[in-house]
C-alpha cells in the first residue's frame, strides 16, 4: 500500500472522469453515445443507452459490460481518485437481469420454505449472489456462498435463528 495521498476524494470529479473515459472507450470503437453518470452510495453508476451494438456491449452473459465495468474502476485507481467502485449497465441490462432474478428467487425461497431443505442455487456472478443474499434475509431464510471461482452459488436454507 502506498503512503501517496489520493488526488482526488471529490465523487464528483471521480464521475466527470469515468464517464469521460467510459465515453472514449466507446468512440474507440466507433459508438458515440451519451453516458449517464450518477452517484448510489459510494458506487458510480455508469449507464449506456441502448443502440443497435446492445449484443456487443453486453457480451455473453455480460461480460463485455463486467469488462468495461474492470477498465473504468481501474482507469480511477491509476488516477488516484478516492472513489472507484463503478457500475456500468448497458441498455438496463443489469436491471431487467435483477428483476428476472429476484422473480425466480421468490420460486426458490418457496421451495425451500414448503420442504425445509437446503438448496444449492446455480454457479453465480457476485452481484446475482448480492441479490439472492439480500431476497433470502428478506423472506426469512438464510443463504450461503460456497464454492470458488466460477463454480461459488449459494446455498439456501431455512433459517435456523428464531
Amino acid at each position: 500500500m502506498s503512503d501517496t495521498p489520493l488526488a482526488n476524494d471529490s465523487i464528483e470529479d471521480a464521475i466527470v472522469h469515468s464517464k469521460k473515459y467510459l465515453e472514449d472507450i466507446l468512440s474507440f470503437f466507433g459508438i458515440n453515445l451519451e453516458v449517464a453518470a450518477t452517484s448510489d452510495e459510494e458506487v458510480i453508476q455508469l449507464s449506456v443507452p441502448s443502440s443497435q451494438l446492445n449484443g456487443f456491449l453486453i457480451g455473453q452473459n455480460g461480460d463485455t459490460m463486467r469488462s468495461l465495468q474492470y477498465l473504468v474502476s481501474t482507469e480511477l485507481k491509476n488516477a488516484n481518485y478516492a472513489h472507484s467502485r463503478i457500475n456500468v449497465d448497458v441498455a438496463d441490462y443489469k436491471k431487467q437481469r435483477a428483476e428476472r432474478l429476484s422473480h425466480t428467487a421468490e420460486e426458490w425461497v418457496k421451495t425451500v420454505r414448503d420442504n425445509g431443505q437446503p438448496m444449492d442455487l446455480e454457479p453465480m456472478n457476485p452481484a446475482d449472489r448480492r441479490i439472492i443474499h439480500q431476497l433470502a434475509a428478506e423472506y426469512g431464510l438464510s443463504s450461503e456462498s460456497v464454492g470458488d471461482g466460477r463454480e461459488r452459488h449459494i446455498v439456501l436454507k431455512v433459517s435456523t435463528e428464531a
